[in-house]
């Protein structure tokens, strides 16, 4: 009825505006895990500055371990979602620490929806990164999803592509500082020998080398000097 029409509406189920279940669910974790101290800075291990082996925990089909494999060979040449993803992202990185396959661990995968990424929300998760014995990259998602894996690792990347980039160093990098300290080197032994052949070029024209026997013949006439004194 167009003109006094009316409806009514029941109930069942409220919650704030743009924020959902996963959402509360996220905040109440993240604020458990806080108090317990899985966040604490002084807890975080330092990232090896050069890694041997590196562990990628993320799914073999989805393009984020692509693009970390192909950011890794370009910089440093060396040779997940569902139900279960929690307990096998757990498992994986327990099994990484158990036979240390690794000296550094990237886990995550590409960006999704809420729901996509929830695995990395999962307390299993955020307490297998922090028992890590191994130092843990979490790159999740898009630079602006957060996890609380995130706030677990010891190092969070803002994509797959930037953990790739966080884990090992530039070769060409790595090359243009050495070709700098190559040349500092020069420039100092080149220097340093300069130094040392003017000093043996004045040391050359000493006396006491031009004419060994000055020394002698100063001794002799200071015996002299010293037996008149004597006398």
């Amino acid at each position: 009825f167009p003109r006094d029409g009316a409806y009514q509406l029941y109930c069942s189920e409220l919650s704030v505006e743009g924020v959902g279940d996963l959402h509360v669910a996220f905040e109440q974790l993240k604020e458990k895990l806080f108090k317990e101290g899985l966040f604490a800075p002084e807890h975080k291990k330092p990232l090896p500055k050069y890694p041997k082996r590196i562990a990628i925990i993320t799914s073999s089909a989805g393009a984020a371990v692509h693009d970390m494999l192909r950011i890794l060979n370009a910089r440093w040449p060396m040779s997940v979602q569902g139900a279960e993803a929690p307990l096998e992202i757990a498992g994986a990185l327990r099994y990484a620490n158990k036979w240390q396959v690794a000296d550094l661990i990237i886990t995550g995968r590409g960006g999704g929806s809420i729901e996509d990424l929830w695995a990395f929300n999962d307390e299993r998760v955020a307490r297998a990164i922090y028992a890590s014995d191994i130092p843990v990259i979490s790159a999740v998602g898009h630079e602006p999803d957060v996890t609380i894996a995130d706030f677990v690792a010891d190092a969070r990347a803002s994509t797959p592509s930037n953990a790739a980039e966080i884990a090992v160093p530039d070769q060409r990098e790595i090359y243009r500082r050495l070709d700098a300290l190559q040349t500092r080197m020069v420039q100092s032994e080149q220097k340093r020998v300069k130094a040392l052949r003017e000093q043996f070029e004045k040391t050359s024209r000493s006396r006491v080398l031009q004419d060994p026997m000055a020394f002698i013949d100063d001794k002799r006439m200071l015996l002299d000097y010293t037996q008149k004194n004597l006398a």
